[in-house]
């Protein structure tokens, strides 16, 4: 199995490293033609503004959603289900809209506001998991059809759409490699 992850910006290596670890290939993607016999993807943090743009700049953002719209699983963490949503409050910058949820950026506050916490992700089993929120948004909406995963607090934080996966957090930034194992094998259904 081959697992693209955007290496525009955020940490894409360290969502390699991680995918690696759940015995997958991962290649880097930069250009339309790398995105070619990737069987899913990861869309990583960073500034969902600037990513958006650069989707556009790299000619990406119409190619990732048509293979997407043809079934490629995706999953976006932090800036990347920012990508995934279909609608950001007060906000009309350009998404991928694969999902049916609503966002809120920067919701938890800026980046010196950062923090971790131990979420309830039931899909992963009853051990908690430590969740590394950093200029986090959250859902604000979910339609019919959204699995809601995990909460902090009331703020939805995880959400699973079909093929799609949405973390609000980093989970490239532990060593607890669940989500990513979760999305391979459950979510991409890509198990050896």
């Amino acid at each position: 199995m081959l697992i693209g992850v955007l290496a525009l910006q955020g940490a894409f290596r360290e969502h390699q490293w991680s995918l690696e670890k759940c015995g997958a290939s991962t290649r880097q993607i930069r250009k339309p033609g790398e995105l070619d016999g990737i069987d899913a993807l990861v869309i990583p943090g960073g500034e969902s503004t600037t990513m958006g743009k650069l989707l556009n700049d790299f000619d990406l953002m119409e190619p990732i959603k048509k293979i997407a719209g043809q079934g490629l699983p995706v999953f976006g963490t932090c800036a990347g289900l920012i990508m995934l949503a279909k609608r950001i409050r007060e906000s009309q910058q350009p998404t991928l809209a694969l999902m049916d949820i609503e966002v809120e950026r920067n919701a938890f506050g800026r980046q010196v506001e950062s923090f971790e916490s131990n979420l309830d992700i039931f899909a992963l089993g009853e051990k908690l998991y430590n969740a590394v929120f950093i200029r986090a948004p959250y859902i604000t909406e979910v339609a019919a059809g959204v699995e809601v995963l995990a909460h902090y607090g009331e703020k939805i934080v995880c959400a699973r759409q079909g093929r799609f996966l949405a973390a609000a957090f980093h989970p490239e930034l532990t060593d607890d490699l669940r989500l990513h194992k979760y999305f391979v094998e459950e979510v991409a259904n890509l198990s050896s």
